[in-house]
């Protein structure tokens, strides 16, 4: 008589997801967890984001740059097509608005 034995394969897992909403609730802690405090800048750090972003208008190069958003340090990278006085934000390349307030650091590539 051949083996009866079936395996039900990932059904037998399926109790751990019987509760609704839990792991949504485990990834939104996991997200709240990880959460930082916008870092305080010194003169230094705005005199280097300042003169990087000049270097990088003036010779078109690429940055990258460093933002706070929602707890966390983002990161993303474009050539400066406008810097915006009137919102006080960096506008690059890709269509990306970056506000002034929010940078957290600017490293020319290249």
């Amino acid at each position: 008589m051949p083996n009866a034995y079936i395996d039900r394969g990932i059904i037998k897992w399926a109790a751990f997801d019987a509760l609704n909403g839990y792991h949504s609730m485990l990834k939104e802690m996991q997200h709240r967890l990880g959460k930082k405090e916008k870092p305080l800048l010194s003169e230094d750090d705005y005199d280097t984001i300042n003169r990087n972003i000049q270097e990088a208008i003036t010779e078109q190069k690429e940055i990258e740059l460093k933002y706070y958003s929602d707890g966390y340090i983002k990161t993303t990278y474009g050539l400066v097509k406008k810097l915006d006085f009137v919102s006080k934000s960096v506008i690059l390349t890709t269509k990306e608005q970056i506000f002034a307030e929010d940078i957290v650091a600017i490293e020319v590539l290249g």
